[in-house]
């Protein structure tokens, strides 16, 4: 029997929706993909090579963390034995006694280089298709930012200790933004600004947190290159797996080991049976109000012929004759200027 993929593993209950989310968080979770990412959008790993990136300062053994924790109850998250590269290195939930739970797409720890330190940034990516969900999504991201800082306490420093504070970044890949953000990569973060004199202080004490928003766009327009191109290609619907390993593999240098090529083949196929199956229910959603329209249509037009005849054949007037037809009363106004027409 075929051993089963990371993503069909944890998979088999749920609905192809939800199956091509998590499959989409599975594939950006490999070593090969974040340490890309990190190249591209971190400062301090841009004169990097992406494969000591991949090897040496994403922390963590490639596991798969299944079990979600409260901070508050000082619990650990126990890392399931998947094969691949996948990164878990931290727990994707955070909950709070008094804010509720967050979870988080993707979190792992990371190290500078030349730091010698174990772990000096946090970093959470996350992939988001809606750009207007109700509120600016940059709010959101910065909440998740801060609740990074926040969640520190016990687990990175205790007491007074506010110098062991890890940065933190917070990734956003969107997937459908507007036209004035498609193509875009751009990072918002803590800036010292003298209104008075010049001090200085060492950036490390207040760059503690980033946030990016990497807005997708497609070939069609500008900027469409880089890791814009990567991230569109990897995600993209349309895109066979055959032709996604050769660019990837050709143009981004990305491995595509046996795992990873079936996490990608498995995603594809499952954002065809989501395509799929949302023109089904838009056809027959179409249909039904297509229907329904009809039958009102026809009420509407057996109800106006009604009145008239009524009209006509015994002299009442308009009031008169929809009283008789019980015609209710918030939809006399309706029949009273389709009369006049």
């Amino acid at each position: 029997m075929t051993e089963e993929t990371t993503v069909s593993q944890g998979l088999n209950a749920i609905s192809d929706s939800a199956k091509y989310d998590a499959a989409c968080k599975r594939v950006l979770s490999e070593k090969q993909i974040l340490a890309r990412l990190l190249n591209a959008c971190l400062e301090e790993y841009k004169d990097c090579d992406v494969d000591e990136i991949a090897e040496q300062y994403i922390e963590g053994e490639p596991q798969i963390s299944i079990v979600p924790v409260m901070p508050d109850e000082g619990g650990k998250a126990k890392p399931s034995t998947g094969s691949g590269s996948i990164i878990t290195g931290m727990d994707t939930e955070d909950k709070s006694v008094n804010e509720g739970a967050i979870l988080y797409d993707i979190r792992f720890r990371a190290s500078l280089p030349g730091s010698g330190e174990r772990v000096d940034l946090i970093i959470n990516i996350e992939a988001q298709v809606d750009f207007y969900p109700g509120y600016p999504l940059i709010v959101r991201a910065f909440y998740y930012a801060c609740r990074m800082i926040s969640s520190q306490y016990g687990r990175e420093f205790k007491n007074s200790r506010y110098g062991d504070i890890k940065k933190v970044y917070t990734i956003w890949i969107c997937t459908n933004p507007p036209a004035a953000r498609r193509n875009t990569v751009t990072r918002y973060h803590v800036a010292e600004e003298n209104l008075v004199g010049a001090a200085k202080e060492a950036v490390k004490n207040y760059d503690l947190l980033s946030v990016v928003m990497i807005c997708l766009g497609g070939p069609e327009g500008d900027n469409y290159e880089g890791i814009l191109r990567m991230l569109d290609v990897l995600l993209s619907c349309e895109t066979s797996v055959s032709t996604k390993r050769e660019i990837l593999e050709n143009d981004y240098g990305i491995k595509m080991s046996e795992g990873l090529e079936s996490e990608v083949s498995g995603m594809c196929n499952l954002s065809e049976a989501v395509l799929a199956k949302g023109e089904a229910r838009g056809e027959a959603r179409g249909e039904a109000r297509g229907e329904a329209r009809g039958i009102n249509i026809g009420r509407v037009e057996n109800t106006l012929s009604s009145i008239r005849n009524i009209m006509e054949t015994l002299g009442l007037s308009e009031e008169q004759a929809m009283a008789a037809l019980k015609v209710p009363v918030e939809e006399q106004v309706k029949y009273r200027a389709l009369l006049r027409q």
